[in-house]
């Protein structure tokens, strides 16, 4: 369970003089940094004595409440009950691309577990299947697969829970959202069985699209969401901010209910009618273009389809494409488009081979096993969002073999008879049922060893996890002996971030570091602009402004790198980021890129203290001896 903050919180804005005494409020990597409009009213004494505060400075025009590692949580309390309306959230920085791989990939890293296990269970009755074991009618092939298929037909629901907590949203509201998109008379396919639809809007139209029922006389223009994931996304970053409106005006007495009321409505209603439209009419246009491209090339169509196909599911803008699929089988007996993209899934076999055999990290080893067989068996999820995506290389490798894979079926005019099983199970369907034709099932083969090669081989040579020539770890240094450790606890070397002279902690100018309130360490008068992970694990904090890293070693150290005093207040200015918030980094991977010359023009010290904030936790931190250091010579020596 969490810890609540809100007292701590209470108890820090009663004595820096209440809200009303607040300008504006900011955190740093440590620390609560205010701006009061009367500095005087603040009861300093009192907070250095509270329990949950280092200690509090005043500079640079901010009152600085040191908390430590738990300052997130304590911002967020003391927004929460003071109603301190400046909330800065801290984005994740990159390209779009970037912020919405790193999106999608927290929402689903909850439920890779269940991705994998349902991926599974849906492979193996595959493979019962084939074997004639089960049949489609039989009792347990319907239990498996309802087991097996529960996760991905009602994707939104879950991911309207995990969506919800990423955005900060009351996670019930979440599972309400997912819930009615995949609300049964709702659904396209549900409705086309039961009634006939009102009118067809834009008949005759590449866009032409059966209207079943209207809201206040609004054509609601339907679609599958089961199995989706941008749709529930998208509602609920659409219903985390209608929340936030209503909890602003809306008084407490009732906003029990009528919040909920109010952001379901709103968010749900608008999602019906514009993203599902939006989504229809994109999933449409697709499609004829893809069309239109496979009767001029079908080697181009095979190409450029196999290059988004991947893209396209993960936007749910692909059922379009089955639609033309269905059609097509329906009517001249095969179809030619969506056949392209039936090996594309051992592209995602390939690039997680290829990431289980290059990382050394344990975890993703095991990840990668069920996410294999699930591809295996048409079903990708767990390797594209367990694995794939979350690297991104492998993803972009995946779709470039895919384009390879789509270009060989259409050069080969592959053809496909039926709509039946995914991954090695779609092979049956390529076979001509009229003369047993196999030229669809060679064609087949074919794409997936060339796509699977491809990404295989593209993998292989452009993912690097890590820096293949990592300094060598450097043998004990005569503090060690000194300080008589026994050779049986665990020992971990943390190495220098940067080249420079080190200096005692306890002579720089920021009291809360020379105090070593924070943890034990040293500081470091860099040399260079280039800092370095100091040792494998993952980037725990990361400031919007670079000028503070927090790492988790593998073993559990945390590191706190801190480039400069007060550096923050040039607002990112110099400092370039490599990393973000999440990443699993390798000792010696470029961090954060510096400009010394330019913060020391500003008037800032360049002096970083390098800390290890749990230090309490552990049996000895023993700094090295040497006065002048190289990036990546052993710098701390931790035993745990």
């Amino acid at each position: 369970m969490s810890k609540n903050y809100d007292d701590l919180a209470r108890n820090i804005l009663e004595h820096v003089g209440g809200s009303s005494n607040v300008n504006s409020l900011v955190h740093c990597i440590t620390r609560l940094r205010f701006k009061l409009k009367d500095e005087s009213l603040a009861d300093t004494d009192y907070l250095k004595k509270l329990s949950g505060v280092v200690t509090v400075m005043q500079s640079g025009g901010q009152y600085q409440v040191v908390i430590g590692n738990e300052v997130a949580d304590v911002y967020d309390a003391v927004m929460k009950v003071g109603n301190i309306s400046n909330e800065c959230v801290e984005e994740f920085q990159g390209s779009l691309m970037d912020r919405f791989i790193d999106l999608i990939s927290g929402i689903f890293q909850p439920i890779l577990g269940i991705l994998c296990a349902g991926g599974v269970i849906k492979g193996i009755l595959a493979l019962l299947l084939a074997m004639h074991v089960v049949n489609q009618n039989d009792g347990t092939y319907l239990l498996l697969n309802a087991i097996g298929d529960a996760v991905f037909m009602f994707m939104p629901i879950i991911l309207g829970y995990t969506s919800a907590k990423k955005f900060k949203l009351n996670s019930f509201i979440g599972l309400a959202l997912g819930a009615a998109l995949v609300y049964p008379t709702i659904q396209q396919s549900a409705l086309a069985e039961a009634i006939k639809p009102l009118y067809i809007l834009f008949n005759g139209t590449a866009f032409e699209a059966p209207i079943y029922m209207t809201f206040l006389g609004i054509p609601i223009i339907s679609m599958n969401y089961t199995s989706t994931v941008i749709p529930v996304i998208l509602l609920a970053w659409i219903a985390s901010k209608i929340e936030h409106w209503c909890k602003k005006i809306i008084p407490n007495v009732i906003a029990f209910f009528t919040v909920p009321t109010i952001t379901l409505l709103i968010s749900l209603i608008l999602g019906f009618l514009i993203i599902g439209p939006l989504a229809t009419f994109l999933s449409d246009g697709i499609s004829v273009i893809l069309t239109n491209i496979q009767d001029f090339s079908p080697i181009l169509a095979g190409l450029i389809l196999g290059l988004l196909f991947q893209v396209m599911v993960i936007f749910g803008i692909h059922w379009g494409l089955v639609a033309v699929a269905l059609n097509g089988i329906g009517t001249n007996g095969f179809d030619s488009l969506l056949v392209l993209t039936t090996m594309i899934c051992f592209t995602q076999v390939a690039a997680c081979i290829a990431v289980m055999i290059k990382t050394k990290d344990n975890k993703m080893k095991e990840l990668s096993v069920p996410a294999i067989i699930s591809a295996i068996f048409g079903v990708t999820e767990p390797a594209i969002y367990g694995i794939t995506l979350p690297l991104k290389k492998p993803f972009y490798m995946s779709c470039i073999g895919g384009a390879i894979s789509g270009a060989i079926l259409g050069a080969m005019h592959a053809k496909m008879y039926t709509m039946g099983g995914l991954g090695i199970f779609v092979l049956p369907a390529l076979i001509n049922p009229k003369n047993g034709n196999l030229h669809g099932v060679y064609a087949a083969l074919l794409s997936l060893i060339l796509g699977a090669i491809v990404t295989f081989v593209l993998v292989m040579f452009f993912y690097n996890e890590s820096k293949e020539d990592k300094t060598q770890m450097e043998t004990l240094n005569d503090n060690l002996e000194d300080k008589n450790v026994s050779k049986s606890k665990l020992r971990e070397n943390i190495v220098s971030p940067v080249s420079g002279e080190i200096v005692p902690i306890t002579t720089v100018s920021d009291e809360v570091f020379a105090s070593s309130a924070l943890g034990e360490g040293v500081a470091i008068k860099p040399s260079e602009g280039k800092i370095l992970a100091p040792c494998d694990g993952i980037v725990t904090t990361l400031f919007t402004t670079g000028h503070a890293v927090g790492i988790t070693s593998t073993e559990g150290t945390e590191v706190l790198i801190h480039i400069g005093f007060d550096t923050i207040e040039l607002n990112g200015e110099g400092f370039i980021k490599h990393v973000k918030q999440g990443q699993k980094i390798s000792q010696g991977d470029l961090l954060i890129e510096v400009d010394l010359s330019l913060i020391e023009t500003k008037g800032y010290e360049t002096t970083i203290p390098i800390v290890i904030t749990n230090s309490k936790q552990m049996l000895d931190v023993i700094p090295t001896n040497l006065k002048e250091i190289k990036a990546l010579q052993n710098l701390l020596m931790i035993i745990h």
